[in-house]
Protein backbone atom coordinates (compact mmCIF):
# COMPACT_ATOMS: atom_id res chain seq x y z
CA UNK A 1 0.00 0.00 0.00
CA UNK A 2 0.82 3.64 -0.54
CA UNK A 3 2.00 5.88 2.88
CA UNK A 4 -1.22 7.77 3.72
CA UNK A 5 -2.59 10.51 6.62
CA UNK A 6 -5.94 9.86 7.68
CA UNK A 7 -8.03 12.74 9.29
CA UNK A 8 -11.18 13.30 9.55
CA UNK A 9 -13.06 15.02 12.43
CA UNK A 10 -16.54 14.88 11.19
CA UNK A 11 -18.95 14.12 13.83
CA UNK A 12 -21.60 11.99 11.84
CA UNK A 13 -25.18 11.35 13.83
CA UNK A 14 -26.95 8.94 11.72
CA UNK A 15 -30.85 7.74 12.02
CA UNK A 16 -33.86 8.49 12.14
CA UNK A 17 -34.84 11.41 14.79
CA UNK A 18 -31.43 12.95 15.45
CA UNK A 19 -31.82 16.67 13.76
CA UNK A 20 -33.27 16.64 18.00
CA UNK A 21 -29.33 16.52 18.63
CA UNK A 22 -28.95 19.53 16.96
CA UNK A 23 -29.28 22.21 20.35
CA UNK A 24 -26.34 20.07 21.34
CA UNK A 25 -24.22 20.24 18.40
CA UNK A 26 -24.05 23.68 17.98
CA UNK A 27 -21.90 25.85 20.10
CA UNK A 28 -23.99 27.50 22.64
CA UNK A 29 -24.22 31.06 22.05
CA UNK A 30 -23.41 30.84 18.43
CA UNK A 31 -25.02 33.21 16.00
CA UNK A 32 -25.79 30.94 13.28
CA UNK A 33 -26.08 31.68 9.39
CA UNK A 34 -29.06 28.49 8.40
CA UNK A 35 -28.17 28.39 4.56
CA UNK A 36 -30.83 26.58 2.55
CA UNK A 37 -31.79 25.96 -1.18
CA UNK A 38 -34.63 26.44 -3.00
CA UNK A 39 -37.60 25.54 -0.60
CA UNK A 40 -38.11 22.11 -0.46
CA UNK A 41 -36.92 21.90 3.06
CA UNK A 42 -40.17 23.53 3.79
CA UNK A 43 -42.21 21.17 1.79
CA UNK A 44 -40.70 18.16 3.59
CA UNK A 45 -40.73 19.53 7.07
CA UNK A 46 -36.92 19.72 7.67
CA UNK A 47 -36.80 23.72 8.07
CA UNK A 48 -39.44 23.08 10.78
CA UNK A 49 -37.32 20.03 12.76
CA UNK A 50 -34.69 22.52 12.69
CA UNK A 51 -35.99 25.89 13.95
CA UNK A 52 -37.75 24.14 16.69
CA UNK A 53 -34.55 22.64 17.93
CA UNK A 54 -32.62 25.75 17.34
CA UNK A 55 -34.85 27.72 19.93
CA UNK A 56 -32.88 30.18 21.81
CA UNK A 57 -30.85 30.80 19.13
CA UNK A 58 -30.05 33.46 16.99
CA UNK A 59 -30.44 32.78 13.33
CA UNK A 60 -30.26 34.48 9.93
CA UNK A 61 -31.53 32.77 6.77
CA UNK A 62 -30.08 32.92 3.78
CA UNK A 63 -31.53 30.66 1.21
CA UNK A 64 -31.47 30.76 -2.77
CA UNK A 65 -28.05 28.22 -2.98
CA UNK A 66 -28.80 26.85 -6.37
CA UNK A 67 -27.68 23.22 -7.71
CA UNK A 68 -23.86 23.70 -8.99
CA UNK A 69 -23.32 26.88 -6.06
CA UNK A 70 -22.76 29.66 -7.67
CA UNK A 71 -19.52 31.76 -6.90
CA UNK A 72 -21.50 35.09 -7.13
CA UNK A 73 -24.85 33.59 -4.82
CA UNK A 74 -22.29 32.62 -2.19
CA UNK A 75 -20.33 35.97 -1.85
CA UNK A 76 -24.21 37.57 -0.89
CA UNK A 77 -23.62 35.38 1.92
CA UNK A 78 -19.97 35.95 2.28
CA UNK A 79 -21.30 39.75 3.08
CA UNK A 80 -24.12 38.60 5.39
CA UNK A 81 -21.60 36.99 7.54
CA UNK A 82 -19.57 39.68 7.92
CA UNK A 83 -22.22 42.28 8.59
CA UNK A 84 -23.75 40.27 10.69
CA UNK A 85 -20.81 38.94 12.55
CA UNK A 86 -21.92 35.12 12.25
CA UNK A 87 -20.42 32.78 14.18
CA UNK A 88 -21.29 29.43 13.04
CA UNK A 89 -22.99 28.34 9.70
CA UNK A 90 -25.23 25.10 9.30
CA UNK A 91 -26.08 24.10 5.51
CA UNK A 92 -29.56 22.58 5.25
CA UNK A 93 -30.08 20.12 2.37
CA UNK A 94 -27.76 18.04 -0.52
CA UNK A 95 -24.65 18.64 -1.74
CA UNK A 96 -24.83 21.66 -3.38
CA UNK A 97 -26.08 23.41 -0.29
CA UNK A 98 -23.44 22.10 1.47
CA UNK A 99 -20.53 22.74 -0.90
CA UNK A 100 -21.95 26.67 -0.65
CA UNK A 101 -21.30 26.37 2.44
CA UNK A 102 -17.97 25.39 2.87
CA UNK A 103 -17.04 28.54 0.23
CA UNK A 104 -18.86 30.60 2.84
CA UNK A 105 -16.85 29.87 5.51
CA UNK A 106 -13.81 29.40 3.64
CA UNK A 107 -14.20 32.96 1.85
CA UNK A 108 -15.72 34.86 5.12
CA UNK A 109 -12.18 35.65 6.59
CA UNK A 110 -10.45 35.44 3.23
CA UNK A 111 -7.88 38.61 3.17
CA UNK A 112 -7.32 38.25 -0.80
CA UNK A 113 -9.46 38.13 -3.79
CA UNK A 114 -11.91 35.35 -3.06
CA UNK A 115 -12.52 34.16 -6.36
CA UNK A 116 -8.86 32.81 -6.30
CA UNK A 117 -10.22 30.54 -3.90
CA UNK A 118 -11.52 28.52 -6.80
CA UNK A 119 -8.97 30.00 -9.75
CA UNK A 120 -6.29 28.85 -7.38
CA UNK A 121 -7.60 25.97 -5.28
CA UNK A 122 -6.62 27.42 -2.51
CA UNK A 123 -6.25 24.82 0.38
CA UNK A 124 -7.62 25.59 3.92
CA UNK A 125 -5.89 23.96 6.86
CA UNK A 126 -6.20 26.01 9.59
CA UNK A 127 -9.24 26.27 11.84
CA UNK A 128 -8.76 29.93 12.75
CA UNK A 129 -9.31 31.16 9.03
CA UNK A 130 -12.30 29.91 8.39
CA UNK A 131 -16.28 29.96 9.95
CA UNK A 132 -17.16 26.35 11.52
CA UNK A 133 -20.07 25.06 9.92
CA UNK A 134 -22.18 21.76 10.76
CA UNK A 135 -24.51 20.17 8.45
CA UNK A 136 -28.23 18.40 8.41
CA UNK A 137 -28.41 15.99 5.14
CA UNK A 138 -31.54 15.97 2.44
CA UNK A 139 -30.38 14.72 -0.44
CA UNK A 140 -27.26 11.88 -0.12
CA UNK A 141 -24.94 12.08 -3.23
CA UNK A 142 -21.72 13.85 -2.89
CA UNK A 143 -20.35 12.45 0.40
CA UNK A 144 -19.37 16.38 1.03
CA UNK A 145 -21.10 15.97 4.80
CA UNK A 146 -17.88 14.17 5.81
CA UNK A 147 -15.21 15.44 3.68
CA UNK A 148 -13.28 18.29 2.89
CA UNK A 149 -13.65 19.31 -0.62
CA UNK A 150 -16.28 21.16 -2.76
CA UNK A 151 -16.94 22.41 -6.20
CA UNK A 152 -18.26 26.02 -6.69
CA UNK A 153 -19.73 26.98 -10.13
CA UNK A 154 -18.23 30.78 -11.48
CA UNK A 155 -21.34 31.68 -13.81
CA UNK A 156 -19.44 34.48 -15.49
CA UNK A 157 -17.00 32.21 -16.87
CA UNK A 158 -18.80 29.48 -17.14
CA UNK A 159 -16.35 27.03 -14.69
CA UNK A 160 -16.55 24.35 -12.58
CA UNK A 161 -13.87 24.58 -9.80
CA UNK A 162 -13.03 22.67 -7.09
CA UNK A 163 -11.10 23.50 -3.63
CA UNK A 164 -10.61 21.96 -0.09
CA UNK A 165 -8.26 21.57 2.93
CA UNK A 166 -8.18 20.08 6.30
CA UNK A 167 -10.18 22.88 7.93
CA UNK A 168 -13.42 22.28 5.79
CA UNK A 169 -14.34 19.52 7.26
CA UNK A 170 -17.87 20.03 8.80
CA UNK A 171 -17.60 19.71 12.75
CA UNK A 172 -20.90 17.85 12.49
CA UNK A 173 -23.10 15.94 10.39
CA UNK A 174 -26.56 15.02 11.21
CA UNK A 175 -27.66 11.94 8.01
CA UNK A 176 -31.56 11.10 8.52
CA UNK A 177 -32.28 8.69 5.98
CA UNK A 178 -36.03 9.21 6.26
CA UNK A 179 -35.83 12.66 4.67
CA UNK A 180 -35.20 10.78 1.11
CA UNK A 181 -38.83 10.08 1.04
CA UNK A 182 -40.02 13.30 -0.15
CA UNK A 183 -37.28 13.30 -3.31
CA UNK A 184 -37.90 13.52 -6.75
CA UNK A 185 -37.12 10.66 -8.26
CA UNK A 186 -34.01 11.93 -10.53
CA UNK A 187 -32.56 13.49 -7.54
CA UNK A 188 -32.46 9.94 -5.97
CA UNK A 189 -31.22 8.50 -9.29
CA UNK A 190 -28.36 11.13 -9.44
CA UNK A 191 -27.16 10.56 -6.14
CA UNK A 192 -27.05 6.88 -6.75
CA UNK A 193 -25.01 7.22 -9.90
CA UNK A 194 -23.25 9.75 -8.38
CA UNK A 195 -21.79 7.88 -5.28
CA UNK A 196 -20.90 4.43 -7.86
CA UNK A 197 -18.59 6.72 -9.49
CA UNK A 198 -17.27 8.49 -6.87
CA UNK A 199 -16.64 4.95 -5.63
CA UNK A 200 -15.19 4.05 -9.67
CA UNK A 201 -12.61 6.92 -10.08
CA UNK A 202 -10.45 5.71 -6.35
CA UNK A 203 -10.99 1.70 -7.88
CA UNK A 204 -10.59 1.47 -11.57
CA UNK A 205 -7.01 2.24 -11.89
CA UNK A 206 -4.64 -0.33 -11.49
CA UNK A 207 -4.02 -3.51 -9.18
CA UNK A 208 -2.20 -2.23 -6.18
CA UNK A 209 -1.63 -4.59 -3.00
CA UNK A 210 -4.36 -2.30 -1.31
CA UNK A 211 -6.57 -5.50 -1.30
CA UNK A 212 -9.02 -4.34 2.15
CA UNK A 213 -9.39 -0.97 -0.18
CA UNK A 214 -10.19 -2.81 -2.85
CA UNK A 215 -12.95 -5.24 -1.02
CA UNK A 216 -14.64 -1.89 0.89
CA UNK A 217 -14.60 -0.35 -2.48
CA UNK A 218 -16.63 -3.43 -3.82
CA UNK A 219 -18.69 -3.67 -1.05
CA UNK A 220 -20.29 -0.24 -1.39
CA UNK A 221 -20.42 -1.09 -5.38
CA UNK A 222 -22.62 -3.60 -4.58
CA UNK A 223 -24.66 -2.41 -2.36
CA UNK A 224 -25.57 0.65 -4.77
CA UNK A 225 -25.98 -2.00 -7.40
CA UNK A 226 -28.39 -4.19 -5.08
CA UNK A 227 -30.29 -0.80 -3.32
CA UNK A 228 -30.50 1.57 -6.12
CA UNK A 229 -32.98 0.62 -8.04
CA UNK A 230 -35.41 -0.63 -5.08
CA UNK A 231 -34.98 3.36 -3.27
CA UNK A 232 -36.06 5.09 -6.41
CA UNK A 233 -39.11 2.97 -5.76
CA UNK A 234 -39.57 2.32 -2.68
CA UNK A 235 -37.17 5.49 -0.69
CA UNK A 236 -40.09 5.37 2.22
CA UNK A 237 -38.36 1.86 3.01
CA UNK A 238 -36.05 2.73 5.79
CA UNK A 239 -33.57 -0.36 5.07
CA UNK A 240 -33.24 0.99 1.60
CA UNK A 241 -33.12 4.29 2.57
CA UNK A 242 -30.51 3.75 5.03
CA UNK A 243 -27.99 1.55 3.50
CA UNK A 244 -28.47 3.83 0.28
CA UNK A 245 -27.05 7.44 2.36
CA UNK A 246 -24.62 5.52 4.06
CA UNK A 247 -22.95 3.90 0.85
CA UNK A 248 -23.00 7.63 -0.44
CA UNK A 249 -20.85 9.09 2.12
CA UNK A 250 -18.98 6.45 3.06
CA UNK A 251 -18.00 6.37 -1.30
CA UNK A 252 -16.43 9.52 -0.89
CA UNK A 253 -15.35 10.16 3.21
CA UNK A 254 -11.92 9.79 2.10
CA UNK A 255 -11.57 6.16 3.43
CA UNK A 256 -11.47 4.22 0.67
CA UNK A 257 -8.74 6.11 -1.14
CA UNK A 258 -6.38 5.80 1.18
CA UNK A 259 -3.22 3.66 0.67
CA UNK A 260 -4.16 3.31 -3.24
CA UNK A 261 -4.15 5.60 -6.63
CA UNK A 262 -6.72 7.85 -7.52
CA UNK A 263 -8.05 8.84 -10.97
CA UNK A 264 -10.65 11.67 -11.08
CA UNK A 265 -10.28 12.28 -14.70
CA UNK A 266 -14.32 11.69 -15.20
CA UNK A 267 -14.95 14.34 -13.12
CA UNK A 268 -12.86 16.61 -14.44
CA UNK A 269 -14.34 16.37 -17.75
CA UNK A 270 -17.69 16.05 -16.26
CA UNK A 271 -17.63 18.90 -14.37
CA UNK A 272 -17.06 20.97 -17.88
CA UNK A 273 -20.14 19.90 -19.34
CA UNK A 274 -21.98 20.71 -16.02
CA UNK A 275 -20.85 24.21 -16.35
CA UNK A 276 -21.27 24.27 -20.12
CA UNK A 277 -24.82 22.59 -20.91
CA UNK A 278 -26.65 22.56 -17.16
CA UNK A 279 -25.95 18.89 -17.21
CA UNK A 280 -26.71 17.29 -13.83
CA UNK A 281 -23.43 16.53 -12.14
CA UNK A 282 -24.38 12.75 -11.91
CA UNK A 283 -25.66 12.59 -15.89
CA UNK A 284 -22.20 14.06 -16.88
CA UNK A 285 -20.22 11.33 -15.24
CA UNK A 286 -22.72 8.28 -16.77
CA UNK A 287 -21.63 10.04 -19.64
CA UNK A 288 -18.01 10.22 -19.68
CA UNK A 289 -16.63 7.47 -17.73
CA UNK A 290 -17.64 4.37 -19.97
CA UNK A 291 -15.75 6.22 -22.90
CA UNK A 292 -12.46 7.10 -20.75
CA UNK A 293 -12.43 3.73 -19.51
CA UNK A 294 -12.67 2.53 -23.15
CA UNK A 295 -9.89 5.22 -23.91
CA UNK A 296 -7.58 3.85 -21.44
CA UNK A 297 -8.63 0.17 -21.59
CA UNK A 298 -5.03 -0.80 -21.87
CA UNK A 299 -4.23 1.23 -18.43
CA UNK A 300 -6.99 -0.03 -16.35
CA UNK A 301 -7.83 -3.69 -18.14
CA UNK A 302 -5.99 -5.47 -14.86
CA UNK A 303 -8.62 -3.48 -12.35
CA UNK A 304 -11.74 -3.72 -15.20
CA UNK A 305 -11.03 -7.76 -15.01
CA UNK A 306 -11.29 -7.27 -11.43
CA UNK A 307 -14.11 -5.17 -11.44
CA UNK A 308 -16.05 -7.34 -13.96
CA UNK A 309 -15.52 -11.06 -11.80
CA UNK A 310 -16.10 -9.63 -8.75
CA UNK A 311 -19.03 -7.36 -9.29
CA UNK A 312 -20.95 -8.63 -12.06
CA UNK A 313 -19.91 -12.41 -12.39
CA UNK A 314 -18.54 -12.09 -15.11
CA UNK A 315 -16.63 -15.03 -17.58
CA UNK A 316 -13.92 -15.70 -20.36
CA UNK A 317 -11.07 -14.33 -21.63
CA UNK A 318 -9.66 -11.18 -20.37
CA UNK A 319 -10.21 -8.96 -22.57
CA UNK A 320 -13.82 -9.95 -23.01
CA UNK A 321 -14.59 -9.48 -19.47
CA UNK A 322 -12.87 -6.12 -19.31
CA UNK A 323 -15.24 -4.91 -22.04
CA UNK A 324 -18.18 -6.17 -20.84
CA UNK A 325 -17.77 -4.77 -17.20
CA UNK A 326 -17.69 -1.40 -19.35
CA UNK A 327 -21.08 -2.52 -20.93
CA UNK A 328 -22.67 -4.02 -17.41
CA UNK A 329 -21.44 -0.59 -16.52
CA UNK A 330 -23.79 1.26 -18.99
CA UNK A 331 -26.46 -0.99 -18.19
CA UNK A 332 -26.57 -0.30 -14.48
CA UNK A 333 -26.64 3.34 -15.53
CA UNK A 334 -29.50 2.98 -17.99
CA UNK A 335 -31.47 1.22 -15.00
CA UNK A 336 -30.73 4.35 -13.17
CA UNK A 337 -32.45 6.43 -15.56
CA UNK A 338 -29.28 7.54 -16.86
CA UNK A 339 -28.78 8.61 -20.80
CA UNK A 340 -25.37 8.02 -21.80
CA UNK A 341 -24.81 10.03 -24.42
CA UNK A 342 -23.73 13.96 -24.55
CA UNK A 343 -26.34 14.07 -27.26
CA UNK A 344 -29.13 13.82 -25.73
CA UNK A 345 -28.83 16.47 -23.68
CA UNK A 346 -27.70 18.77 -25.72
CA UNK A 347 -28.03 19.19 -29.77
CA UNK A 348 -25.01 21.85 -29.55
CA UNK A 349 -22.04 19.08 -28.79
CA UNK A 350 -19.77 19.12 -31.71
CA UNK A 351 -17.38 21.76 -30.63
CA UNK A 352 -17.28 20.48 -26.81
CA UNK A 353 -14.00 18.87 -26.93
CA UNK A 354 -11.68 21.26 -28.68
CA UNK A 355 -13.47 23.96 -25.89
CA UNK A 356 -12.88 21.28 -22.80
CA UNK A 357 -8.91 20.68 -24.50
CA UNK A 358 -8.52 24.55 -24.77
CA UNK A 359 -9.56 25.13 -20.83
CA UNK A 360 -7.40 21.89 -19.91
CA UNK A 361 -4.52 23.45 -21.69
CA UNK A 362 -5.37 26.83 -20.31
CA UNK A 363 -5.04 25.99 -16.70
CA UNK A 364 -1.96 23.88 -17.36
CA UNK A 365 -4.32 20.23 -17.25
CA UNK A 366 -2.44 18.32 -19.65
CA UNK A 367 -1.61 14.95 -17.55
CA UNK A 368 -4.40 13.77 -15.63
CA UNK A 369 -5.50 10.60 -14.26
CA UNK A 370 -3.61 7.98 -11.79
CA UNK A 371 -0.85 7.61 -14.11
CA UNK A 372 -0.92 11.33 -15.39
CA UNK A 373 -1.15 9.53 -18.91
CA UNK A 374 -4.58 10.83 -20.06
CA UNK A 375 -3.02 13.57 -22.43
CA UNK A 376 -5.41 16.53 -23.88
CA UNK A 377 -5.39 14.14 -26.78
CA UNK A 378 -7.10 11.17 -24.83
CA UNK A 379 -9.47 14.45 -23.46
CA UNK A 380 -10.39 14.89 -26.96
CA UNK A 381 -11.06 11.35 -27.47
CA UNK A 382 -13.47 10.57 -24.26
CA UNK A 383 -15.21 13.69 -25.06
CA UNK A 384 -15.82 12.92 -29.04
CA UNK A 385 -16.04 9.19 -28.58
CA UNK A 386 -19.63 10.70 -25.47
CA UNK A 387 -21.37 12.46 -28.17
Amino acid sequence: MLNFELYNPTNLIFGEGQIEKLSTLVPQGAKILLAYGGGSIFKNGIYEQVINNLKGFEIVEFSGIEANPRFETLMKAVAIVKEQNIDFILAVGGGSVIDGVKFISAASNFEGNPVDILKKRIMFTELSKVVPFGTVLTLPATGTEMNSGAVITIEATQEKLDFGGSAMFPKFSICDPTVIASLPTRQLQNGVVDAYVHVLEQYLTYPHDGYLQDRIAESILQTLIQVGPQVVENPQNYALASNFMWSCTMALNGLIQKGVPSDWATHMIGHELTALYGIDHARTLAVVGPNLYKVLFETKKGKLLQYGKRIFNLTGTDDEIANEAINKTVEFFHTMGMDTKLSDYTKDFEKTADFIVKRFEERNWKALGEKQNITLEKVKEIVEMSY
